[in-house]
């Protein structure tokens, strides 16, 4: 009886889904491979992302980041593969990881804390980044590779 119930407590909780808390921002991701303007519905933990993005009101396509970024449709690669095909190869693997989770890029580099959040400047490298962490806006942009992440809270 006692492995019955080991046995179906690791069942249950191995087939359960994990369910994000997700809050909707108007999301701006533009690069060379991407192009994208509208509402979407972010879920995050300490661990992953969840982007669901939506064009006029209709689900347009899910991107998780965790250990790998997987984008629906299109199957899973690896960050560095993810980078190196739709943002820039001189990008470390948690770029796009950490601004979501608008956390510091580049190991806090240049990192200046402002009274909203905090501002980095990084140039370089094949890089041209301003990035800027405020209360309800995350703003991206490497002008070398011409690339523009805005997150903001719809109010």
């Amino acid at each position: 009886m006692k492995y019955l119930l080991v046995f179906l407590v690791l069942f249950f909780s191995a087939c359960s889904v994990k369910q994000l808390e997700k809050s909707s921002k108007m999301v701006v991701f533009k690069t060379q491979n991407i192009r994208f303007s509208d509402l979407g519905y972010i879920g995050v933990d300490d661990k992953s992302v969840e982007i669901d993005l939506y064009v006029v009101g209709k689900a347009f396509k899910k991107i998780t980041i965790d250990g790998m970024i997987c984008i629906e449709g299109e199957g899973c690669m690896r960050k560095s593969s993810f980078n190196e095909e739709y943002l820039s190869s001189a990008y470390p693997d948690d770029l796009l990881k950490n601004v979501f989770l608008a956390k510091p890029i580049y190991e806090g580099k240049n990192l200046l804390k402002t009274n909203l959040g905090f501002v980095q400047i990084i140039q370089g490298n094949g890089v041209d980044i301003v990035y800027k962490v405020e209360l309800d806006e995350i703003y991206f942009k490497d002008r070398e590779n011409k690339i523009l992440i805005k997150i903001k809270d719809v109010q």
